[in-house]
């Protein structure tokens, strides 16, 4: 199986419980790696994988439209739309936001997971 990772995706997204969470959009990164046919390798041909501009911009507008109360929402939401829109067989996520705790660079979440539940492949 191939590969595709994007990292330090930036995206504005609407995402916290407390009241200067829910006045505007904070910025959550995310670092992305989802599995893809072998096909596309072989062929050459974008049609046989997984387009990571498309990736990008879908991420980038549902989360700038929805509120999600917990960053772990948040991340089931991007592991869901990856499986279900784009047909990836697995993904690994980590998503976090930034600066939003003294003393403290980042707060997030990590999932990794098949399509069909499993564990996916050790990608290094």
């Amino acid at each position: 199986m191939d590969f595709i990772f994007i990292e330090e995706l930036r995206v504005k997204a609407w995402v916290g419980i407390y009241a200067r969470e829910k006045i505007g959009p904070q910025t959550v990164e995310l670092n992305l790696t989802f599995g893809v046919p072998d096909a596309a390798a072989e062929h050459d041909d974008i049609a046989d994988t997984i387009d990571y501009a498309v990736v990008t911009q879908r991420i980038r507008e549902e989360l700038g439209q929805r509120h999600f109360n917990l960053i772990e929402s948040l991340g089931e939401f991007v592991v869901r739309m990856l499986f279900d829109e784009f047909g990836a067989p697995w993904v690994k996520l980590k998503v976090a936001k930034i600066g939003v705790m003294k003393d403290v660079r980042r707060v997030g979440v990590f999932i990794q997971r098949g399509r069909d539940g499993s564990l996916p492949p050790h990608t290094g």
